[in-house]
């Protein structure tokens, strides 16, 4: 189920010449230019600014819509932010995961509007949300309504940095897309990308590796953020809630939850920092369960643990280690 594929596909590098960046206006001095010097980006959330700031290194000055602690699904752009958007040479943003700043991008006249969405593929992952409790269910509650889990259907699931694979392949992109916008530096994005991508590959190697051999393969959420990493290494994510991480689950669904979790072995409910765990926790006191983080990173804080996306993810690794008993 696990195929092992090239950490960057000719399509996705082929994708990224063709981003649907906005023409850069025809000059031959950088975008950089005209201010300190530096590319003036601005970031949607803390992916998009790791990425940045990672690629971009001293040629660039990031700023980011969501601040670190603040749940960025809901998030709302004031008048300043909109400004800052206007003031700035790139927008960095992943569509479909903010609402409110994919309308502010679309709005605004910034020139080099870089879509992540749009260097990967993204899917949904319904089947995988929901559908595996309710087997555990099926025939003993004849004509329920079976809404539990009808939030994993809202779309395609956004989270694709949480795939090492997925998060590369944007990588890429973004690469391009600076040295596009800024082509004096064009030498140093493209060494920083491939710098990048190496400790991407790395990360995805320890993961292959360290769940490669475990006891099971079954993990519950308090929503379902980790559909891609799930695929990607032959996990199957049970989601609390669906890709709404304030959705409330039905009655019906944290019942189904409770028995797929005896049936499976599974040990562990895996809450994250940015969203309250009271359902998360009292899931688990019912069914017996211990707790514990499994970190989207969707922005770091004091309660993160790591300083980074690299050092975050080398932790969710240890914690779905321990969860899924490896060997």
């Amino acid at each position: 189920m696990n195929v092992r594929r090239r950490l960057i596909p000719t399509a996705a590098l082929a994708s990224a010449t063709v981003l649907g960046l906005t023409a850069l206006t025809a000059c031959s001095t950088s975008a950089a230019d005209d201010k300190d010097g530096k590319l003036d980006v601005v970031a949607s959330f803390y992916p998009m600014q790791y990425l940045a700031e990672q690629i971009g290194g001293g040629h660039v000055s990031v700023t980011t819509l969501t601040e670190a602690g603040q749940e960025p699904h809901d998030l709302d752009v004031s008048a300043k932010q909109r400004g800052e958007l206007e003031e700035s040479d790139v927008a960095l943003y992943l569509k479909g995961l903010q609402p409110a700043v994919d309308d502010a991008i679309d709005q605004s006249g910034i020139e080099t509007k870089v879509d992540a969405a749009s260097l990967t593929s993204e899917k949904k992952h319904g089947n995988e949300v929901g559908g595996h409790a309710d087997e555990h269910a099926e025939g003993e509650e004849e004509g329920h309504e079976g809404h539990g889990h009808e939030h994993s259907h809202e779309g395609a699931d956004p989270h694709i940095w949480l795939d090492p694979v997925k998060y590369a392949e944007v990588a890429e992109g973004v690469g391009k897309a600076l040295q596009k916008a800024d082509p004096d530096n064009a030498a140093t994005y493209e060494k920083n990308t491939a710098k990048l991508v190496k400790k991407l590959n790395g990360l995805d190697k320890s993961f292959e590796d360290g769940l490669k051999n475990t006891r099971n393969k079954v993990f519950i959420t308090t929503h379902a953020a980790f559909g891609y990493l799930a695929e990607r290494y032959g996990l199957t994510e049970e989601a609390i809630s669906g890709l709404d991480p304030e959705g409330e689950p039905s009655a019906k669904r944290v019942k189904d939850l409770q028995k797929m979790a005896k049936a499976d072995g599974v040990t562990t409910v895996f809450y994250e920092t940015l969203v309250s765990d009271k359902t998360a926790k009292t899931l688990a006191k019912d069914a017996g369960l211990k707790t514990d983080v499994l970190d989207p990173v969707e922005g770091i804080t004091d309660d993160s643990k790591g300083e980074d996306y690299i050092q975050v993810m080398e932790s969710n690794l240890k914690a779905l280690q321990k969860a899924l008993g490896a060997k």
